[in-house]
């Protein structure tokens, strides 16, 4: 009879995600499949580096150093930028603070660990689409087919209310009110709940996909077989209309565009529009109200009006003073020169 391996790390990992991070941070589902990937990667890094099957892993082997090595290989190995770096650290420390509660004596090894400062990170300007541009994005999909009026309505959706597509693909029957005031409860990060306005365009385009399918339980979005449109079908849908838009509009073929470029979009043209950060905040379910800045930062419109403002407000336009213009007897005279 074969003897079963016991692997020491795996209560503890099981204990973080189903505890910790579903039932106690109440993290979403697109954090915790982060983490999981984040930790997956770390541990395969640890059984290279130890020349150990990962279930021969123990408490010994998440060393400072060994968490190092990791960020680095990330960079150096894998090309990924700094901001990636700090996703993986933010997993494995969050890890560790839960081998912390459990295992205190290592105490010191973890505390190491948890020091370990996140990597400066170089913030580049937020990818959008312009209101024209999202015009011809949502012309593409033919709507006289089922399959066109459910990407149409999904567009027209994640443009409106600015979600992110996690929270588009979750949204059910149940979270619409497509009749006067209309609205949809989204579920953000964090469990958190808000509720966002609905074009009349977008109430009418869900209305006509409910009433189409059988979606009276579960996601409206669904794939042409019924089941849940997942994120990987949506970006693909995405990058169909997007390829197709091109055709009239070139610029779009040197541009990656996801669906979180039309989160990007929204939050830019409520800016356009005038509205307050702090209303744009709420809107999109921002934790910060410095997260929702970055798009001051990013919209060169807005900044085009700021200098325009401060061009004229400096007084440095050149006056428009009537100009010197010769009597006719001096031209007279000139002239017979």
């Amino acid at each position: 009879m074969t003897r079963r391996v016991r692997e020491p790390l795996l209560p503890l990992v099981e204990s973080y995600f189903n505890d910790q991070l579903r039932r106690v941070r109440g993290a979403s589902p697109h954090t915790v499949r982060a983490y999981g990937h984040a930790l997956r990667l770390f541990f395969l890094f640890l059984a290279a580096r130890t020349h150990r099957p990962i279930s021969g892993l123990g408490f010994d082997d998440i060393v400072v150093d060994q968490v190092l090595a990791f960020l680095d290989d990330i960079e150096v190995t894998r090309g990924n930028r700094a901001t990636t770096r700090n996703c993986r650290l933010a997993a494995i420390r969050g890890f560790v603070e839960h081998l912390l509660r459990h295992d205190v004596s290592r105490a010191e090894q973890y505390r190491r660990i948890l020091a370990v400062r996140a990597k400066r990170a170089v913030l580049r300007a937020v990818e959008y689409l312009e209101p024209e541009h999202v015009r011809v994005l949502l012309d593409q999909p033919d709507r006289r087919r089922p399959a066109g009026q459910r990407d149409h309505a999904l567009l027209l959706f994640l443009y409106n209310t600015g979600a992110r597509i996690s929270e588009a693909l979750g949204v059910t029957a149940d979270d619409l009110h497509l009749a006067p005031p209309r609205h949809v409860r989204i579920r953000g990060k964090g469990s958190k709940e808000r509720l966002c306005p609905l074009w009349t365009e977008t109430a009418t385009a869900l209305s006509r996909l409910v009433c189409s399918s059988d979606v009276s339980s579960g996601p409206v979005f669904r794939s042409a077989a019924g089941r849940p449109l997942s994120r990987d079908g949506a970006a693909y849908l995405l990058s169909k209309y997007v390829a197709l838009a091109a055709k009239t509009l070139p610029a779009l073929r040197r541009r990656r565009i996801s669906p979180h470029v039309l989160r990007h979009s929204c939050a830019v043209a409520l800016l356009q529009s005038g509205v307050d950060l702090t209303v744009i905040r709420d809107y999109l379910g921002h934790a910060s109200v410095a997260t929702t800045g970055r798009y001051i930062a990013t919209n060169v419109e807005m900044k085009r009006e700021v200098l325009q403002a401060f061009w004229r407000r400096a007084g440095l336009a050149p006056r428009s003073d009537r100009g010197w213009r010769p009597a006719p007897g001096l031209i007279t005279f000139l002239s017979s020169l």
